[in-house]
């Protein structure tokens, strides 16, 4: 039967062995036993007290023997103890059912055997194997008669238990059959039905068994084992208790005598030889008393109405067991302790929450507690040290609520503990200049901070910092602590949100992250086991706080109970607590500066209604973190009074000593030392203290002595310069008589003198050691009483600020892990902790972090170049299944660095969807992008360069021509064909360098990687970026364009410069072709063209790269200014969409036109290709003479390129020509007419040149395209005069504005090519010229004698004088005598038309002369010319006509007949033409008989149609 489980035992099944059998056997087995012993053997049936009934019955007398106290007691003898046997034998030898016999009466004789200190370990062994076979075969059961008092006896037996010491083996298998009794009493099916006094005896057995230490290991071992089983059953009973009832009965009882027998006691030594478990003494073991004789009412009216146990035996034993956690109680050892850590751990582990809502024992706690656990969490013996770290977890596990400043306190400690021995404690960034924690092994109340520069305000108990396992140890408990999702919302809601607490959540991501990084110190190989250990466990923490915000950013979230605090009132609080720390350390270092901070921010003097110092000294007493002394120096001062009295006016002294007041005043700020402060210190007291009305004092003066006694007393009994102390007689002498005149009573006097003796009155920034720790853990207390309970919600509402303020170090620290830790599981966790922290930032829309993470990914990648080379090189390249592979220096390293494809995997799988996110971190990413592509490693989307006119083609590596070639003439291809685009060079390079197979390999590994990380995905996703991502994508793109093309063309430049080679100022120098940059501009404009929605964002950045570009392009690679050309263009295309950057248009035009000749002719085609998409897409776009001037401007800088110039002929077509895309305006008419006049004017420069090069075949329009479009360009300006008459009925149109801004230049422009070198465009001019000055259409005003003079003034004359010249005439020497006498004859009939006509008013002799002038030279520059013949007879009907209108009037006589203009003009003309043609004037208009009147008005008109007809 013994073999049973004690704690789960078996019943017999009614069907087996009767109870009575069993408890008969039970008796003859003890018996036997007992008759073993030779003492006991005596012990025969003779006759005893019981035979006295028998002898009366028979008349027989029996002589009355007398016995001493200790026999006179029932078992006090062998004989006794047997008896008791026969007497139970005798009584259930007639009852078939034991069980209705009362439970006391077949218990007492093994009770009495257990009682009995007769008794030896076999025969006590037996007696309790016997009631442990009883518990089995249910013969103590919930039903039994009398079951109160008989637990009520076998609790007093078992607990008393004493038996003579044979063998220790034997003795302690006694102890564990007491056990497995007590087990089965207690955890068994009456184990309810026990009162409080009864289990408090079981437990306290138990456990002074636990905490023998002379008693062996396994028993020991085994008597925990089931202290723990019974404290599971104990505490149990908390689930099913009503806290309010119990409480309050345990205030009803208080004073009830049962109730007050509650009490447990342990002792680790023996209380003497027969007592190994008991620590009662011997004369208290013989104070219980066994009844052996059925008395079944008696026994059982004892616990009439006894309530089962509950909350008092609760109470006891916890705390007993927290008693013995006490460092400084020298009667228990480390090894007690560590049970009693052990046992308290189940208590915590079984109540759970439940300890927390009964206040007693919360109460037991949350005081000695949680003070003896921190003090053990400090411990030097690691096994103490892992229990207490245990307790406290389960402890915070279970009472969390209650113990907010208590788990303060310890993170603190803990953080501190954990810290370098080097490091300060480290500050919280939220906390500049104020300390944070107590340090290492200092269990003060966290909040008392103080400035960092100056002493901590409480000296401490200084602990070693935790090393090797202790460190592994504490970090692990950190972490535990911490594993809940809602841990550091609660660290941050209840800590850093409140005034009077430190920055927890701050301070523990910061240890976090500082611990990941190693420290200095070095070691063996144990050592870095040990530190890497330590790393990883502060990953875990971090990565935990990652992934739970995380989960909230997901929606895993707790609603914000109402009964909280607002979040917004502690928002409101922490960015107030920033102000207050502040203020705090500012007054600390100056109150005067501190001061007016905190009025400044309206910390202080808030309330008008309140007085200044009330506010003031409100402030100063509830800052926690104030200078204590500073303090005390500042309320004393003399002009401070007021606040020294509203200081201690907050202090509450009603119904308090003396002694106890002045504690608590010189408690809350440190005595200054000169003695008139002390004196204001003292009188105010006194005043206030006073003012409550104290027992026995009887004036303020009486208070005032009483005070400064106290002060005196408290020196001389404690300090330890002092060797005489001051006794209560020398202190009552020296308080004689100051009581108003009479002496204070003995006993005031002495409860004041026994108060400081036993306490001493500990001044902040006095306390040292266990007097320091008792004064801080008293503060913290007072503290707590006033702290409302710990909020603990996994709300997501503070998730913001908190990844705010940690984020950069967190970041970090994860990067630092993957990048440098070798376990395959922590860089998984780091990579999903990068994962996270890239989703929180999108949650938030952190940009900022996003970055962060990228720039820290990206640096793992090793694919950053730190300075990209700007000339490819060589590389093989290799066919591998039919793909050719290019094998780089980058491919075979990337290939072997398994992190860093990591690192590339993760950073772009992140990226991609993610792309909002991030605004820095796009430099990154297009720098590998960069570098990537210099390896050829980037998908060929990324590579193509869109064309206006060959479509997409491929970015090349290397140029294989000169930088800057000829421009070509036969235009069918673009600048970009003059270049080889091929990756690899050519025969010239450098020889290709061979590949291995194990480079091929890793290549094949990068090319994989590369493909995993979805580059071109993410290419596209840049397109549907949102406009503020989008704009710092552009912007990281241009960063790296500019850097390098403009900077590093002003570097190189100055290098250059420096060297010797040039000046400052020298423009000649060029950048060689960098592939790298054109790469980089054709992903901008790419993008920029797929985002046409976000022009007006992006245009800035990309336009000032393209400027800066354009604007030197002669010292950059053609083929970079091409594709800036080209980029522009098609962005024109975009910005022609968007009507509030039409503007931008021109600007980009103009900058294309101011292009330099030799790059003008180099993107030629790209530039009117573009320009001509365009005017086709947006035919309005152009709406001022200014925009069409930058256009044609445009268009005439694309005049010599063959191919351009088509383009550009094909485009002034449409615009003149009838249909829908005709365009001609006032606004560009005389662009129009320049443009023309270019293309004539560039026909005639192919043909000078053709005849330089001395060719046989002439350049016509048949045979030239540029001398076709050249006489196409004259035929489209002479059909331009079909427009005068529209601008004519333009409203507010002025003929003479029509004539100078429209008929003039046209005519200027026909005038300038009738001198052409081209025949055909010279004859075409000439004649269109003619039929517009001669025929109808001409708009020209003749009232308006200017007009005529501009016409031959600035086209006629110009004409003439560049025909008249040799080097004209020598380029057409065949043809251009025609064109002369085309042209005087043009001369003399515009003469005729427009100035000899009848009624000329206007004086025409200056135009006249001209005209002579020219026909002079005209008839004398070649007399051999047709022109000597013709010009006399063109002349001459010039005269005829004048002198037919009566302008040219030879002299008469008499001569009155002409007025004095004719004279005039008369004698001007005879005198000019006499010096070329004498007489001819007389031979043409002879002196004429005078006419008969009217007649020769007939004749002029006859006169006048002939010449005109000629």
């Amino acid at each position: 039967m013994d073999s049973s489980s004690p704690g789960n035992p078996v019943s017999i099944s009614a069907g087996s062995v009767s109870v009575k059998h069993i408890l008969l056997s039970e008796i003859l087995s003890v018996t036997s036993v007992m008759r073993k012993n030779s003492r006991w053997a005596s012990s025969t049936h003779s006759f005893s007290s019981h035979d006295s009934a028998l002898a009366s019955s028979l008349g027989l007398r029996r002589t009355k023997q007398y016995f001493d106290k200790n026999t006179m007691e029932r078992g006090s003898t062998e004989q006794d103890l047997m008896t008791g046997f026969q007497d139970l034998k005798r009584i259930v030898k007639d009852v078939e059912d034991v069980s209705s016999l009362p439970l006391t009466t077949l218990l007492s004789p093994f009770l009495a055997i257990i009682r009995s200190p007769l008794s030896t370990g076999p025969i006590t062994s037996s007696a309790l194997s016997a009631l442990h076979s009883f518990f089995l075969c249910d013969l103590i059961t919930p039903t039994s008669y009398s079951l109160s008092g008989a637990l009520a006896e076998l609790s007093n037996a078992i607990s008393r238990c004493k038996f003579e010491t044979s063998d220790s083996s034997g003795d302690e298998v006694v102890l564990l059959k007491i056990m497995a009794v007590i087990q089965d009493a207690m955890c068994g099916s009456v184990g309810t039905m026990l009162a409080d006094i009864e289990v408090c005896e079981m437990l306290e057995t138990v456990l002074t068994t636990c905490c023998q230490l002379r008693l062996s290991e396994i028993l020991r071992r085994s008597a925990e084992a089931t202290m723990h089983a019974l404290v599971r059953t104990v505490f149990a009973r908390l689930h099913v208790l009503d806290p309010a009832v119990e409480e309050a009965k345990l205030t009803d009882n208080a004073l009830d005598s049962e109730e007050s027998e509650v009490k447990m006691s342990v002792s680790t030594k023996s209380m003497g030889g027969d007592t190994p478990v008991s620590g009662e003494t011997d004369a208290d073991s013989q104070v219980a008393e066994t009844v052996v004789e059925p008395e079944p009412q008696k026994s059982s009216s004892p616990v009439i109405n006894r309530p089962d146990y509950g909350l008092p035996s609760i109470i006891e034993l916890l705390r007993v067991l927290i008693n013995i956690l006490d460092p400084n109680d020298q009667l228990h050892t480390d090894t007690t302790r560590l049970t009693a850590l052990r046992i308290l751990n189940v208590a915590f582990e079984v109540s759970g929450s439940r300890i927390s809502v009964f206040p007693s024992l919360s109460t037991l706690v949350l005081d000695h507690g949680c003070k003896f656990l921190f003090q053990l969490a400090r411990s030097d013996n690691r096994a103490v040290l892992q229990a207490a770290l245990r307790a406290v977890s389960t402890m915070f596990e279970t009472m969390r609520e209650k113990l907010k400043l208590q788990q303060e306190l310890f993170l603190a400690f803990t953080i501190d503990r954990l810290a370098p021995a080097s490091q300060k404690p480290h500050t919280a960034p939220s906390t500049k200049n104020t300390t944070l924690s107590p340090r290492p092994g200092t269990p003060v109340p966290a909040g008392l901070d103080l400035d960092t520069d100056k002493a901590p305000s409480t000296p401490r108990l200084l602990v070693a910092p935790a090393r090797g396992d202790t460190r592994e140890l504490l970090l692990e408990t950190l972490g535990h602590i911490s594993r809940h999702s809602s841990f550091m919302v609660d660290l941050y809601t209840n800590y850093d949100c409140d005034m009077n607490c430190e920055n927890m959540f701050e301070r523990l991501i910061e240890f976090s992250t500082k611990g990941v990084y190693p420290s200095q110190s070095f070691g063996g190989n144990e050592f870095q086991r040990q530190q890497q250990n330590v790393q990883y466990l502060h990953l875990d923490l971090l990565l935990a706080f990652v992934n739970h915000m995380a989960s909230r950013a997901e929606g895993a979230v707790d609603s914000w109970p109402s009964d909280f605090v607002t979040p917004e009132q502690l928002l409101l609080t922490k960015s107030r607590k920033k102000l207050v720390l502040t203020g705090t350390a500012l007054f600390n270092t100056k109150p005067k500066t501190g001061l007016s901070f905190l009025e400044e921010n309206k910390l202080i003097y808030t309330d008008p209604d309140e007085p200044r110092a009330l506010s003031l000294a409100k402030f100063l007493k509830s800052s926690a973190r104030m200078d204590k002394r500073l303090l005390g120096d500042f309320i004393s001062r003399p002009d401070n009074i007021e606040v020294l009295k509203a200081f201690l006016s907050l202090l509450d002294f009603k119904d308090k000593s003396v002694a106890d007041a002045m504690r608590e005043l010189l408690e809350t700020f440190r005595l200054p030392g000169e003695s008139q402060q002390i004196n204001r210190i003292t009188e105010m007291f006194a005043e206030v203290y006073f003012a409550t009305k104290p027992a026995e004092v009887k004036s303020q003066d009486a208070v005032y002595v009483l005070a400064y006694s106290i002060i005196m007393l408290n020196t001389d009994l404690h300090s330890p310069q002092i060797r005489k102390r001051m006794t209560i007689e020398d202190y009552t002498r020296n308080l004689k008589g100051v009581n108003d005149g009479t002496d204070f009573s003995s006993e005031y006097l002495q409860n004041i003198y026994d108060s400081i003796r036993k306490q001493e009155i500990i001044m902040p920034e006095e306390h040292t050691g266990q007097a320091g720790f008792e004064y801080a853990w008293k503060e913290l207390l007072a503290r707590s009483r006033q702290t409302a309970t710990l909020m603990m919600s996994n709300t997501s509402l503070f998730d913001v600020e908190m990844f705010k303020v940690v984020w950069r170090p967190v970041v970090s620290a994860i990067a630092y892990a993957f990048i440098t830790f070798d376990d395959d599981y922590m860089i998984e966790r780091a990579i999903t902790g990068f994962r996270q922290c890239a989703t929180l930032a999108r949650h938030f829309g952190m940009p900022d972090v996003f970055d962060y993470v990228v720039v820290s990914l990206s640096q793992a990648t090793a694919l950053l170049a730190e300075s990209p080379p700007s000339q490819v090189p060589n590389h093989p390249v290799v066919e591998v299944e039919g793909q050719p592979i290019t094998v780089s220096a980058l491919s075979v390293r990337f290939g072997t660095n398994f992190k860093g494809q990591l690192a590339a995997v993760v950073l772009f799988n992140i990226v991609n969807g993610n792309g909002n996110a991030l605004r820095e971190g796009w430099t990154q990413i297009f720098e590998m992008f960069q570098n990537l592509f210099l390896h050829s490693l980037l998908p060929t989307r990324m590579l193509q360069m869109e064309d206006f006119l060959g479509g997409v083609s491929i970015i090349p590596l290397r140029r294989s021509l000169p930088n800057r070639p000829a421009p070509r003439s036969d235009g069918l291809l673009s600048a970009l064909s003059s270049y080889l685009m091929t990756p690899y060079g050519s025969s010239v390079d450098a020889l290709v360098p061979d590949a291995t197979d194990a480079d091929i390999e890793n290549t094949l590994c990068t090319i994989d990687c590369i493909t995993s990380c979805r580059l071109d995905e993410l290419y596209g996703q840049i397109m549907q970026l949102d406009p503020e991502a989008l704009v710092a994508a552009v912007r990281a793109l241009e960063a790296l364009a500019h850097e390098r093309t403009v900077a590093r063309l002003k570097q190189e430049s100055d290098d250059v410069s420096s060297s010797g080679y040039g000046t400052p100022q020298d423009s000649s120098y060029s950048l060689p072709y960098d592939p790298a940059s054109v790469f980089l501009l054709e992903t901008m404009v790419s993008i920029v063209c797929q985002t046409p929605q976000h022009i007006e964002e992006i245009w800035p950045i990309v336009f000032e790269h393209l400027s800066a570009l354009l604007v030197a392009p002669t010292q950059y690679s053609i083929l970079l200014i091409e594709r800036a050309v080209v980029g522009l263009l098609r962005i024109c295309l975009i910005l022609a969409t968007k009507p509030s950057l039409r503007d931008q248009i021109f600007v980009s035009f103009d900058l294309l036109a101011g292009l330099p000749a030799t790059i003008a002719g180099a993107v030629a085609e790209q530039v009117v290709a573009g320009l001509v998409l365009v005017a086709q897409y947006h035919q309005d776009i152009v709406k001022s003479q200014t925009e069409w001037s930058v256009v044609f401007a445009l268009i005439r800088s694309t005049l010599p390129h063959t191919e351009a110039s088509r383009q550009s002929f094909d485009l002034i077509t449409k615009l003149v020509s009838e249909g829908p895309e005709r365009r001609v305006t006032t606004d560009n008419y005389a662009g129009l007419i320049a443009v023309l006049d270019e293309f004539a004017t560039a026909a005639g420069v192919a043909v000078e040149a053709q005849q330089q090069g001395r060719r046989a075949q002439a350049l016509t329009s048949s045979n030239s395209p540029v001398v076709e479009r050249g006489r196409k360009a004259i035929d489209i300006l002479f059909d331009l005069k079909r427009f005068w008459a529209e601008f004519a009925e333009i409203p507010g149109m002025q003929k003479s504005q029509l004539w100078r801004q429209y008929c003039l230049p046209l005519l200027s422009s026909l005038g300038r090519q009738s001198s052409n070198v081209s025949r055909e465009i010279r004859h075409a001019s000439m004649a269109h010229l003619q039929r517009i000055v001669l025929g109808p259409h001409l708009p020209l005003d003749h009232t308006e004698h200017s007009q005529v003079e501009d016409l031959f003034n600035r086209v006629i004359f110009p004409l003439l004088d560049e025909l008249l010249k040799p080097q004209v005439f020598l380029r057409d020497p065949m043809s251009m005598p025609e064109t002369r006498l085309r042209a005087s004859a043009l001369l003399c009939k515009a003469f005729m038309h427009f100035e000899a006509r009848e009624g000329q008013a206007a004086d025409i002799r200056v135009l006249w002369i001209q005209v002579l002038d020219l026909l002079d030279r005209l008839m004398n520059v070649d007399r051999r010319d047709q022109l000597y013949e013709a010009v006399p007879e063109s002349l001459k009907n010039v005269v005829l006509v004048m002198n037919a209108t009566g302008l040219l009037v030879p002299p008469s006589d008499p001569d009155e007949l002409r007025d004095s203009r004719q004279k005039e003009l008369w004698a001007a003309t005879q005198e000019r033409i006499e010096r070329f043609l004498p007489g001819f004037l007389a031979d043409v208009v002879p002196a004429p008989t005078p006419p008969p009147p009217h007649r020769p008005v007939q004749r002029q008109s006859s006169s006048s149609d002939s010449p005109v007809a000629s």
